[in-house]
């Protein structure tokens, strides 16, 4: 099947004024054809799930609508995130924006491996650090302290990034990921 699709759910907002706002999770769905992809991404995707399955299982009522979208094509060249913010939010290449582009609060995205969360890139984005310096608090004693600027590479943030809205990549315990798993029959 050389056909790239995305897997799409979401949690609705109840609030009456942001409830069509979006908050969007995700990773991605394929893989190098030498290996199984359980490390890129298949370890992303199922935390984004988790992620998921907790806010559904304690009730929580998001005011802002959570979206999950697991993408295809993400080792291909963003091919899923890219023809998904084109035909929603705007175009990457040009620019050109469409009018529900101002309804992404963010997007977070889960892709470099298997090992711990350890904090977040900014996406050289500085006014969001204090947000997320408060978000990691809770979680300094399981050691998710790392909030930096930098950027940690071309995946399905970036799309949303360069389309203006605030994409993020979450930073991680490389383990064997670089060495060995990624993009490897070792995966």
């Amino acid at each position: 099947d050389l056909k790239a699709s995305n897997v799409v759910a979401e949690i609705p907002g109840t609030d009456p004024v942001l409830k069509n706002e979006l908050v969007i999770i995700g990773g991605h769905l394929d893989s190098w054809y030498s290996g199984t992809g359980a490390t890129d991404n298949a370890a992303g995707c199922t935390v984004m799930i988790e992620v998921m399955r907790l806010l559904k299982t304690l009730g929580v009522k998001p005011r802002r609508t959570i979206r999950i979208v697991l993408w295809g094509g993400e080792e291909q060249g963003l091919i899923g995130s890219y023809n998904y913010v084109k035909n929603h939010f705007g175009n990457p290449a040009t620019k050109e924006l469409k009018p529900d582009q101002a309804k992404v609060s963010a997007y977070y995205n889960l892709d470099n491996g298997s090992g711990k969360v350890r904090g977040i890139f900014l996406q050289e984005n500085e006014a969001v650090r204090p947000v997320f310096e408060k978000w990691m608090e809770p979680f300094t004693d399981l050691g998710a302290t790392a909030v930096k600027s930098g950027n940690t590479g071309f995946t399905d943030h970036y799309t949303f990034d360069i389309t203006g809205m605030p994409g993020f990549e979450f930073i991680q315990d490389p383990l064997e990921y670089l060495t060995r798993t990624h993009h490897s029959n070792m995966d």
